[in-house]
């Protein structure tokens, strides 16, 4: 029987430098994207699936997020504190595994968001986890269900759903920003800055990272005037879900 994840953690220190000068007073999360913060939009995708606690870093004008995040009840949130040092997407990870607790848990980056198409992505990412053979399942997305995705693919998904780096690859998709890791990966790691880079990579080598691809639209924001751009996707991805 699978157990769907109860915590999450949530990455948003980022300093947000691609999005100035609207950075210059505020932290990327808390950018409105129709009418909804974009850490809200995550947030709110975390809840449906059910999510009782969310641990959210913070570093670049943190009191803004805590501020904000204050009155929140679905899923209560725990601020794991970095304004004395940034500690990248892992270190931050490693430095909040206290608040998290031993069992798999989900991650989501508190700038990427995505409208669901039918079941919510993150319950049928919770229904795909297998902890015995995997130790990271990454949520994936298809170029042509993408807003604001200036780059490359990311990764292969096989048949049997493992992955493989995409190296540019058109036949590969993009991580969407959300995944369930087993903290077990984390293990003797320290709480400095580093990238969760290294542990895809090592979940590749010990044939343990895996994908699924998401079903619904997938949106980043990269600069201020992709907002336009990301706002009508919202607009067209909810009239479709209707």
């Amino acid at each position: 029987m699978t157990t769907r994840p109860r915590t999450a953690m949530v990455l948003a220190a980022g300093l947000g430098k691609r999005m100035r000068p609207i950075t210059d007073t505020m932290p990327k999360p808390l950018v409105p994207i129709a009418g909804k913060t974009l850490m809200d939009w995550g947030l709110d995708s975390l809840a449906e699936a059910g999510v009782e606690r969310a641990v959210v870093n913070v570093h670049y004008l943190p009191r803004q997020i805590v501020d904000h995040v204050a009155g929140r009840r679905s899923p209560r949130i725990v601020i794991s504190d970095e304004s004395e040092a940034l500690l990248d997407s892992a270190g931050g990870i490693v430095k909040a595994l206290p608040k998290l607790g031993p069992e798999p848990f989900y991650i989501i980056n508190a700038d990427t968001f995505w409208i669901d198409a039918g079941v919510s992505n993150l319950t049928r990412l919770a229904l795909a986890w297998d902890g015995a053979r995997m130790d990271i399942l990454l949520m994936l997305a298809h170029l042509h269900s993408a807003t604001g995705h200036s780059g490359s693919t990311d990764f292969l998904l096989a048949p049997e759903g493992t992955l493989r780096r995409a190296k540019g690859d058109p036949a590969g998709l993009i991580y969407a920003g959300a995944a369930i890791v087993h903290p077990r990966i984390f293990k003797d790691a320290p709480a400095t800055p580093h990238s969760l880079n290294a542990y895809f990579d090592k979940a590749i080598a010990a044939g343990r990272l895996f994908g699924m691809a998401m079903q619904g639209h997938w949106i980043t924001v990269g600069t201020p005037d992709a907002i336009p751009a990301a706002e009508a996707a919202v607009a067209s991805a909810l009239a479709k879900a209707v």
